[in-house]
């Protein structure tokens, strides 16, 4: 085995990506029968949720050869209430295939998707699957791919007998001039040198267009684009070898290197305290016992590994860079936790954080099924913890959301992994507060018949920039509180922001300690801890403060007749509209804009309805904006 490429696969919902992941290992001799979505026991969606309800919910890793290549295959989420489950994926990948239907074509999440892509600047190929379905189009769904994700796009493959079951593909041969010259004009719109090259002559060569779709492939100027049906597995091969010759494969990383990776996913088996992370590494050496130190934002911890297989090795014993492993021995391991130093985050994805809460209560009555219940759903954040699941008083639990389906597929979880039955609360917006002035306030300790906590504590709240979260920092003179005093006192302010005085977290501000005092012989942290939060509170009181609710930006194609009426209703529920083009070849409408999250679901309950089944919808988190009213004090 000679290099490892690992690829992403990625679509709309039902554009068919299990189906074509399932076809891959079928062809390569992975597996020895093609599983189907529809009954449920495809080889990568292996959870009983996504088995019963067909859509993918956790990134899945399989892995084939073709000739001297190992290809890992992450079959990701394709429901947008996932979509950070997507992004995950993402920072781990040496390229990506988006699937299209060739019936249902360019739809509003394959957008998102390939914007996402293309910010990224990772390799994408494009496959057009179901060439075999009634309805299936080619000129003018590339002229759509061409206007809607991608300007440089080439197309691979010719079909024939299009919409019927007889529908075959046929690679295009560079050796054909015309196919040759079609292709390097495509590609000289951003290759200056091919560009000379058709402009001077001779006509470049079969070998240097295909070295320069290579290099625009690689870089996320250039798409190849094939046509086939994961089905019946036309046009797949093509694909395979478009793979392999088009998307540079992971680097294997200098000998002696310090170990760098990522924890893209993790799975535990309900009641089972054993963990199983998938670990992508880019650089150095793991092997079995060793022990490692894992970063996430605020927090480390160690472990050392007891098990190590490599995908797609079977027997192998060392993880090397490039490649991927499922690793055990990590109790405390989170998707997202950074092995070593991958510098700079300019250019990963950015989870957004869930917009939505909701409390969930065990139907059991009773302490010890609601602490049944925390447990379970604290399992589920070490899977994905952007959910934040928290106890709260009254032995419920709180849990942050994406959208609606997610709900859904946490209580079937709760029900099938762990044998819990839920109820959950009705999902409100998840609303933040942030200062508009500044505020100082102090707790003075007394140094005579003093009865309350032997602490002086004094903080100022004032503004910070948008996005810029919590900041703390002294005024005091260096060294006027010990060590621990200091740390109770900054951790106090973050816990107590994190919840806020008013049940909403506070952020985009910054907090100084101002004023500070203690007694040698009886002071204690807990002091402090007990003090900061009445102070912080007063603080934030006489600062005032503006409650903000969170906003989704979305993207709906809808038929052209049903304009007004979606328009409207979209205008009812406070949504803003930013932009509407024709699309569909003028037989439809895209809109785009703002809908606070508030008037999500409810939006998304009445589209079917407004639009004869045939609105296709897509929204993600885009910030925040004052709720109606001015500033509170």
């Amino acid at each position: 085995m000679h290099q490892t490429i690992n690829i992403g696969v990625l679509a709309h919902v039902d554009a068919g990506k299990t189906s074509l992941t399932e076809r891959l290992l079928f062809d390569a001799g992975v597996i020895d029968r093609l599983g189907s979505v529809d009954s449920g026991d495809t080889q990568t969606d292996t959870g009983a949720i996504e088995r019963e309800r067909g859509i993918t919910v956790r990134s899945a890793v399989a892995s084939f050869t073709a000739g001297d290549t190992q290809v890992n295959l992450i079959d990701t989420p394709g429901h947008s209430d996932f979509i950070a489950e997507v992004e995950r994926a993402l920072g781990v990948l040496d390229g990506a295939v988006l699937v299209l239907s060739a019936v249902e074509g360019v739809q509003a999440q394959t957008r998102v998707l390939m914007k996402t892509l293309r910010r990224l600047r990772l390799p994408v190929l494009l496959f057009v699957n179901k060439i075999d379905r009634a309805g299936a189009r080619h000129a003018e769904l590339l002229a759509d791919i061409r206007r809607l994700l991608a300007p440089h796009i080439v197309a691979m493959t010719d079909v024939r007998d299009l919409g019927t079951r007889a529908a075959r593909t046929r690679p295009r041969p560079l050796d054909d001039i015309g196919v040759r010259t079609e292709i390097a004009e495509a590609l000289a719109e951003t290759d200056d040198a091919l560009l000379a090259r058709l402009v001077d002559g001779p006509l470049p060569s079969p070998a240097e267009v295909r070295a320069a779709l290579a290099a625009g492939t690689a870089d996320g100027r250039a798409h190849p684009v094939y046509f086939g049906s994961a089905l019946s597995g036309e046009g797949v091969a093509a694909l395979v070898e478009g793979v392999v010759r088009y998307v540079p494969p992971s680097p294997a990383g200098e000998d002696g290197t310090a170990p760098r990776g990522a924890v893209f996913a993790v799975e535990r088996t309900a009641g089972a305290a054993t963990k199983t992370a998938y670990l992508r590494l880019f650089s150095g050496e793991l092997t079995v016992r060793q022990h490692l130190t894992l970063h996430r934002p605020g927090a480390r911890h160690s472990g050392q590994i007891t098990s190590l297989e490599v995908v797609g090795r079977a027997g192998a014993r060392v993880l090397t860079a490039g490649n991927i492993a499922r690793i055990k021995g990590l109790p405390e391991v989170r998707v997202g936790d950074r092995l070593g130093n991958l510098g700079t985050e300019d250019g990963r994805p950015r989870f957004a954080a869930p917009t939505l809460h909701t409390l969930v209560h065990a139907r059991e009555p009773g302490p010890a099924a609601a602490a049944r219940l925390h447990t379970a759903l604290l399992a589920l954040a070490d899977q994905d913890p952007l959910i934040h699941a928290r106890a709260v008083p009254g032995g419920a639990t709180s849990v942050l959301l994406y959208g609606e389906v997610q709900k859904q597929i946490i209580a079937a979880t709760l029900v099938q992994d762990y044998g819990i039955e839920a109820d959950f609360e009705p999902s409100r917006p998840v609303l933040v507060e942030r200062p508009v002035g500044v505020g100082e306030a102090c707790y003075e300790m007394a140094r005579r018949g003093h009865t309350g906590p032997w602490a002086t504590v004094g903080l100022r709240v004032e503004p910070a920039a948008t996005g810029s979260g919590v900041g703390f920092g002294y005024e005091t003179e260096l060294g006027a509180l010990p060590r621990a005093f200091h740390t109770a006192i900054e951790q106090t302010v973050h816990d107590t922001l994190r919840e806020g005085p008013r049940g909403r977290a506070v952020t985009d501000c910054r907090v100084t300690l101002i004023r500070s005092g203690f007694d040698a012989p009886v002071s204690t942290a807990a002091d402090f801890r007990g003090v900061t939060p009445g102070v912080l509170g007063a603080a934030l009181e006489r600062a005032g403060w503006r409650v903000y609710e969170p906003y989704h930006a979305f993207e709906l194609e809808i038929p052209s007749d049903v304009l007004a009426q979606v328009t409207a209703r979209l205008a009812a529920v406070g949504a803003d509209l930013a932009e509407s083009a024709s699309a569909g070849g003028g037989s439809g409408w895209l809109l785009t804009g703002e809908i606070p999250v508030r008037s999500v679901h409810e939006f998304e309950h009445a589209l079917p309805g407004l639009s004869r089944g045939e609105g296709v919808w897509v929204s993600r988190p885009s910030g925040d904006r004052p709720l109606p009213g001015g500033p509170m004090r």
